[in-house]
């Protein structure tokens, strides 16, 4: 699946509410739209001027709905979901934070940055707002992409 604008990317993200978010072991205390929400935060607060990082970080968590049942896959159809609306960069982030460790002497630092932000986002009391602060940030990457995008 391609998503084909941002209205439809808010629309999954939403959808994320209430599943369970897993993160690799037992059930996590947040549902998958929170743990979104917490990753991109994080994010913005570590890395305030990357918003590709942030963004990323934000969809991260789509594949488990487009993909249910299928973890090896969740990575890969994420990134091919939003690769045409959001980017090479972003699509490459969230195909490759899942696999990242703090081991690896190669591994791209924005990578590592968000695969941290993504074990850390899985905390109860953490407001990290609304899905629709979001929105204008998702637009503006979009935008930037499109641009990017037509002038090659």
């Amino acid at each position: 699946m391609e998503l084909r604008g941002v209205e439809e990317l808010m629309d999954l993200l939403h959808a994320c509410r209430g599943t369970p978010e897993h993160g690799g072991g037992p059930v996590c205390p947040v549902d998958l739209h929170q743990h979104a929400l917490q990753t991109a935060a994080l994010l913005r607060r570590s890395r305030p001027a990357d918003k590709e990082l942030q963004v990323a970080g934000l969809v991260h968590v789509i594949g488990r709905l487009l993909a249910p049942g299928t973890p090896t896959r969740h990575a890969r159809v994420a990134a091919d979901a939003v690769r045409q609306l959001l980017g090479e960069r972003v699509a490459r982030l969230v195909h490759d934070s899942p696999y990242a460790t703090d081991l690896d002497p190669h591994l791209d630092t924005d990578t590592l940055a968000l695969r941290q932000a993504d074990e850390a986002g899985r905390v109860p009391e953490f407001d990290a707002g609304v899905l629709e602060d979001w929105r204008t940030l998702l637009e503006l990457v979009a935008r930037q992409h499109s641009r990017l995008g037509a002038v090659d």
